[in-house]
């Protein structure tokens, strides 16, 4: 499994079995699956999610908008319990294009990848709870 390092867009092949172990990177030692999340921005977006192998649920949110930082606690929280997913956060002011890209209409905005592929969407702040029951069922329903 090909795992893209979030400090420095290295590639590194992991075994499967071995994504419980913190892996860390061959190039800069970092975790490889930090159990925060990480930023994705319009320059290094296209790389990581091309070469992930990982699922990436994405939270598109903004500075300004009040349910984005209730949200964001939550998002952090769950982000410690999924050791098999990456959880990633795109500031859509400062990431027009891939807000566009996105078709964004509300924020925040979650949306689960595979590689290019978006799997599932939802809009509005969720709690903790609510967060992973619906990732649960997304996960799930790609098994």
């Amino acid at each position: 499994m090909i795992i893209v390092c979030p400090a420095c867009s290295a590639k590194n092949r992991v075994p499967e079995d071995k994504l419980s172990a913190s892996p860390a990177c061959g190039q800069c030692h970092n975790n490889l699956i930090p159990l925060a999340p990480i930023e994705l921005n319009e320059q290094n977006f296209s790389s990581f999610i091309t070469h992930s192998d990982l699922p990436i649920l994405i939270d598109l949110w903004a500075e300004w908008c009040g349910p984005c930082k209730m949200m964001a606690p939550h998002f952090a929280q769950a982000a410690k319990l999924y050791p098999n997913v990456v959880f990633a956060k795109i500031n859509t002011e400062e990431n027009p294009r891939l807000s566009s890209a996105f078709n964004v209409r509300s924020i925040p905005t979650l949306v689960l990848m595979n590689k290019t592929s978006e799997i599932a969407r939802i809009s509005g702040a969720l709690r903790s709870s609510e967060l992973q029951k619906w990732l649960d069922q997304q996960l799930t329903a790609q098994k």
